[in-house]
């Protein structure tokens, strides 16, 4: 099946791109940090959930062939979904990874006409130490990007965030793929705003009431997995799945089986 490449405009008169592929059900993918609806991670995606869905795949804003309307707001980004939910029909299902699975999460509480949430491991952290941590590296972030230094900024959030040893992140700057992981830089603050204090947001979490799967990855790390397992407590209509031998860096495909899978159910 190939893809119907589309746009719609937010509130804001932003234009969204996407692309919609596959029948059934509508699915809206939100990317996390450094992704657009062309990487890997989102793409990869796409021919699983196709089978049973129509898969909405989107550039959020900044990134791709989407806008990037100032001043930046997560309640903009918020207005996205909702744009790509009406484009849909009014309703639709919505996937969220990492960063993205919080924004998700944000959307879900705001009350957009979301029938089903299936999450991937929002990076939350369970205690201050987390949060001090997400301030620290949203302020370095922001200050190389002041500087005009995008490459420092991918830099810091893949050492500081994604956890990358210092070697693979040198050979991280030969791959081919690097020069596209910089253009996405300005978004890193985007993804920070997002995760608001970096703390679960139980409350928030609480007051929502659809049909949720949270998902962790088996080798994923100890916080990770916690952070999983509070959320899938304090929402009231989730369940957790825990996928064998992932990490946070999943395999796109053994993850869409399983969201197939709910989204169906």
């Amino acid at each position: 099946m190939d893809p119907v490449r589309s746009t719609v405009r937010s509130r804001d008169g932003t234009v969204i791109a996407f692309d919609r592929v596959g029948q059934g059900e509508p699915v809206i993918l939100v990317g996390g940090a450094l992704t657009q609806r062309t990487s890997p991670q989102a793409a990869g995606l796409v021919p699983t959930l196709a089978a049973r869905c129509t898969v909405l795949n989107y550039d959020r804003r900044g990134r791709g062939d989407s806008g990037d309307t100032q001043p930046y707001a997560v309640e903009r980004e918020v207005e996205d979904i909702d744009a790509l939910i009406r484009e849909a029909g009014g309703s639709a299902y919505v996937f969220g990874a990492s960063s993205g699975g919080a924004l998700a999460l944000e959307a879900a509480a705001s009350g957009l006409a979301i029938a089903k949430l299936a999450l991937w491991e929002p990076p939350y952290s369970l205690d201050e130490s987390g949060s001090h941590a997400l301030r620290e590296m949203t302020a370095r972030i922001k200050a190389a990007l002041a500087s005009s230094h995008p490459d420092e900024a991918v830099d810091i959030f893949m050492s500081d965030g994604a956890g990358m040893p210092g070697e693979a992140l040198a050979s991280l700057h030969d791959m081919p793929f690097w020069p596209g992981l910089v253009s996405m830089a300005h978004t890193l603050p985007y993804d920070m705003a997002a995760m608001g204090d970096g703390m679960v947001p139980r409350e928030r979490a609480a007051s929502v009431t659809v049909p949720t799967l949270v998902m962790d990855g088996e080798a994923s790390d100890a916080e990770q997995r916690a952070v999983v397992q509070l959320l899938a407590e304090v929402m009231p209509n989730a369940q957790r799945r825990t996928l064998r031998g992932q990490d946070h860096a999943a395999d796109p495909q053994a993850v869409a089986a399983v969201v197939a899978e709910f989204l169906a159910g």
